[in-house]
């Protein structure tokens, strides 16, 4: 029996294993909360020194991560680092890094390469190493294996390697770390072995699963059946506004069937780090193996395509009231991807703060979550959010309605805007100022 192996089991099972969270995002950060809940010591390695710096002083820059729970996991033994080589002191690292897409809109690994790169000089034996970023099938194998390699020690012997997509949901307070199911894939039988070790403490279902590319796979398939789900209902919007008719009604009375169908909701376009991208991921690697994922693709169109229509329905909403866009007052509410969130991650409202800039709009926003326009890699805004009040709203020729946080007053909204254009389809009853997009 191999003597690593068992080794690092026992320090697993008794929870004597340093863990290394290195990413502290939206994925990272609540993964090293749950670790260092259960008894396990915790470092977390960023290369963000502001990060660092908050977590170290108690503060959480994640608005549905409390700065208590911060402090108390600081209280109990949790220390952030940019250093990379404080991995050699940790047992297990674990992968939560960014994979976005590049401007040609195919995968940017580099910050999955150039993390590896990073710690590679730190592993020694008795390592997990374990990537949770979501990625195409056969990273874990083609990235991460041969550089953990070049140092001559032996995956699923002396190191271990697996591959356990993330799962988490910013704001859904059905769901925690601890009760999302958890897929692992290992790149040998002891590595699997390691992998279930080092999940079942934290996470109360695990599911194997035979290689790391099956694993990767699996996430894929999670996101790719909403992004084309929501591409066929965004679709339909257009069809069902055309005829007249209002998709959200269809798709309430669609969802009464108890079998064989399971309603998604169209709205601006997709965002979030996943859904967005990771059909892109799958569509490059195939092509590698010669075929073209037509499907997903279509939906791919369909749904960037929304911001457009959203700004297709404010022109005309304009017009109707004898006025042009181009030089038109009009507030955006909502810039986070999702409502009752402040993750701005692929936002479709930043596109359409672009788009109505772009036609000579002057714009505003109006988000209880974002205060200040964040700074972005790609979108600039330097602006903060307006309140929503009575005099705000009827300063404004046009409102968008792109993201329905809870914190909104509907009611007000309703009653005080000159034009609404609603693209989440919370006016169900229809109002003359208000245009379904």
């Amino acid at each position: 029996m191999n003597k690593i192996l068992i080794n690092l089991s026992q320090k697993l099972e008794q929870k004597e294993a340093i863990i290394g969270i290195v990413g502290l995002g939206y994925v990272g950060l609540p993964l090293m909360l749950r670790y260092n809940a259960i008894g396990f010591k915790v470092i977390g390695i960023d290369i963000d020194d502001n990060k660092v710096s908050e977590l170290n002083a108690g503060r959480s820059y994640i608005e549905h991560i409390s700065s208590e729970s911060i402090q108390n996991a600081r209280a109990s033994g949790f220390n952030a680092t940019t250093d990379f080589s404080k991995a050699k002191d940790c047992d297990a690292l674990i992968l939560c890094v960014p994979t976005p897409l590049n401007k040609y809109r195919e995968p940017d690994m580099s910050f999955v390469v150039g993390t590896t790169d990073s710690l590679k000089h730190h592993i020694r034996r008795g390592h997990v190493v374990s990537l949770e970023s979501t990625t195409y099938p056969g990273t874990t194998e083609e990235e991460l294996l041969p550089r953990l390699q070049e140092s001559g020690l032996t995956v699923g012997e002396d190191i271990f390697l697996v591959y356990s997509p993330e799962r988490e949901d910013p704001g859904n307070a059905n769901f925690e770390t601890r009760t999302i199911p958890k897929v692992i894939g290992g790149h040998t039988e002891n590595c699997l072995s390691i992998g279930i070790k080092l999940y079942s403490s934290a996470i109360d279902k695990i599911v194997p699963v035979s290689s790391t590319k099956a694993a990767e796979m699996t996430k894929l398939l999670e996101n790719i059946h909403r992004a084309v789900n929501i591409g066929l209902v965004n679709e339909m919007k257009i069809v069902a506004d055309r005829m007249g008719i209002d998709i959200f009604e269809v798709v309430d009375a669609a969802s009464t069937k108890p079998f064989g169908f399971t309603p998604y909701y169209p709205g601006p376009g997709l965002g979030g780090h996943c859904i967005p991208i990771d059909p892109f991921y799958l569509t490059w690697k195939a092509r590698e193996f010669g075929l073209h994922t037509r499907f997903i693709e279509l939906s791919g169109e369909v749904n960037r395509a929304m911001p457009e229509y959203v700004v297709a329905k404010l022109i005309d909403g304009l017009n109707s009231i004898g006025k042009p866009l181009k030089g038109a007052k009009i507030l955006v509410l909502g810039i986070a991807y999702k409502k009752n969130v402040d993750d701005m991650r692929e936002s479709p409202s930043v596109e359409i703060m672009e788009l109505i800039e772009q036609k000579g709009g002057v714009i505003s926003y109006s988000d209880p979550h974002v205060p200040v326009f964040p700074k972005m890699r790609e979108h600039h805004f330097d602006l903060i959010s307006e309140d929503v009040n009575i005099e705000t709203l009827r300063c404004f020729d046009a409102v968008v309605l792109a993201t329905d946080h809870d914190k909104f007053d509907y009611e007000l909204i309703k009653n005080n805007s000159n034009l609404i254009i609603d693209s989440r389809g919370k006016y169900r009853l229809a109002s003359s100022n208000v245009i379904k997009a």
